[in-house]
């Protein structure tokens, strides 16, 4: 008998820790990047559009990650004597890929695409936030199945399961 209060704890500990896993590490939590990045800076201050940097979001499930050419084309001449511009004049030099830590995360059950979104005319700050106005880009927690099926319904898009699950 008293087996069963101490097990129905235990299942409860385990339920709770494992609920609060993810919030602690990897999927929620925004790491440090190799070259600190300000999307208030540049789709802020300078207005440069997403796509711009972003742009395999027209064609792709994954916007991508701006190449080195593409960051470097600009910041040649444009503040060039930045010590963070000059991590990135340093990865040009040697020919090598930033490594960008990975901010966006859903989960495997879920199959985003960003290009019907695009294509659908949605602003990036739907689902991102007022990029424009962030230093870091922090995790998508609010990105919810709810959020995301109330925005379907909202737009006429379809909710069948398979739109967002394979």
């Amino acid at each position: 008998m008293m087996r069963w209060p101490a097990l129905m704890a235990i299942l409860l500990i385990a339920l709770v820790g494992g609920a609060a896993l993810p919030l602690s590490f990897g999927p929620l939590s925004t790491p440090d990047q190799p070259v600190a990045f300000s999307h208030k800076v540049h789709a802020g201050d300078n207005r440069i559009a997403c796509l711009y940097c972003h742009v395999h979001a027209r064609h792709a499930a994954a916007a991508g990650i701006p190449s080195v050419q593409r960051c470097i084309g600009c910041h040649k001449i444009t503040a060039a004597a930045q010590p963070e511009v000059q991590k990135l004049t340093g990865y040009w030099e040697r020919q090598e890929p930033i490594p960008w830590r990975k901010v966006t995360w859903m989960p495997d059950f879920v199959y985003f695409v960003h290009w019907p979104h695009v294509r659908a005319g949605l602003e990036c700050q739907t689902c991102h936030g007022a990029v424009e106005t962030m230093e870091r880009l922090p995790r998508l927690a609010a990105l919810t199945m709810d959020v995301c099926v109330a925005c379907h319904r909202e737009r006429g898009a379809s909710i069948d399961c398979t739109t967002c699950h394979r």
